[in-house]
């Protein structure tokens, strides 16, 4: 099954005093320095494309994948937030966790069946910062289209 996560509403490249060029990626599970698709805080939209397994458990559905983090009945997805220097180094100040365990059973049923769950995010927070903690409905909307 395919996870796009959709997100709007970026913060910008500068974060604090110390914060420049700032992105956005998502980060592989036991490998924090290794990110799909970094993409700069400034831009209109950003999307991530996921290949995961949907395993059927008791009461629904279990999510496993290179990007999927957690355990069983508490699975997410971390978005890392970033510095990028001159030699292109990505240095993390913050995550967001997308969790799953928000995903209404129909909609995930529905995913699994059709190949494909979207979640859809702005990915600034109240006071216009990156978006971070644990991110679910309704600061997420999980869908199958």
């Amino acid at each position: 099954m395919l996870v796009r996560i959709e997100g709007s509403d970026l913060p910008g490249r500068e974060f604090g005093p110390a914060c420049r060029n700032v992105h956005v990626a998502v980060q592989r599970r036991d490998r924090p320095t290794e990110l799909l698709g970094p993409h700069p805080a400034d831009v209109p939209s950003v999307a991530w494309e996921l290949e995961v397994k949907a395993t059927p458990v008791e009461g629904g559905w279990d999510l496993k994948g290179p990007y999927v983090q957690g355990r069983p009945g508490g699975r997410f997805v971390y978005l890392s937030w970033g510095t990028v220097d001159e030699r292109a180094e990505f240095t993390m100040f913050r995550r967001a966790k997308l969790w799953f365990d928000g995903i209404k059973p129909g909609t995930l049923a529905a995913a699994v069946e059709g190949g494909l769950l979207v979640g859809r995010l702005g990915l600034s927070d109240a006071q216009g910062s990156p978006l971070c903690a644990a991110v679910r409905p309704p600061l997420i909307e999980w869908s199958n289209a």
